[in-house]
């Protein structure tokens, strides 16, 4: 009797664990996540400017995020192995098609940092048809700069170079939408 009880609640804790991890899943996919108007410490992000680091494009040609003060930017930290990050792109991709006039989009895969190459991410980009401007975070940088936990994360830098939002996870095409319009509306 023992033995059957015993394995009756390793059962339940196994099935609440993988229960539990599977609405955790939902959520993240479901794009749960909210602009949260914080960065690390709880500061308020409009009262914060964006870390200025350095990143390379394709070409190896060395940028930095003050070279795009003057016009809003969408900085986006993603992986080519990230699910959440593949699943939002065609998110990224349409709102670039809509406002590359408007706003500087600066997709920044973390190369270095978190286990991702070159050649996986170029792969991925060619495969998806994606035209948006892509840049690496090759030194960490960026990493480093931004507190990143984890990707997908995107941060959404006003004209002055002040961070109105940030969005740490996937985003759905809704709140892209909603965060762009608030961007430019400021």
């Amino acid at each position: 009797m023992k033995d059957s009880t015993y394995k009756l609640i390793v059962t339940l804790l196994v099935l609440t664990i993988i229960i539990g991890g599977g609405v955790l899943l939902y959520q993240q996919l479901a794009g749960s996540v909210s602009l949260d108007n914080q960065m690390q410490g709880g500061e308020n992000t409009t009262q914060n400017y964006a870390p200025d680091f350095s990143f390379v494009d394709g070409d190896g040609a060395e940028h930095r995020l003050s070279e795009y003060r003057g016009k809003p930017v969408i900085l986006n930290f993603w992986a080519s192995w990230c699910g959440p990050c593949k699943l939002e792109m065609p998110h990224f991709q349409a709102a670039w098609d809509t406002y590359a006039e408007q706003i500087q989009f600066l997709m920044v895969n973390v190369s270095s940092g978190m286990g991702d190459s070159r050649e996986k991410s170029s792969k991925f980009l060619t495969d998806g048809n994606y035209t948006f401007p892509v840049f690496y975070d090759d030194s960490s940088e960026g990493t480093i700069a931004y507190g990143l936990r984890g990707v997908p994360m995107t941060v959404f830098i006003d004209a002055e170079g002040y961070i109105q939002n940030v969005a740490r996870g996937m985003l759905s095409k809704d709140q892209l939408e909603n965060a762009i319009q608030s961007l430019l509306s400021d």
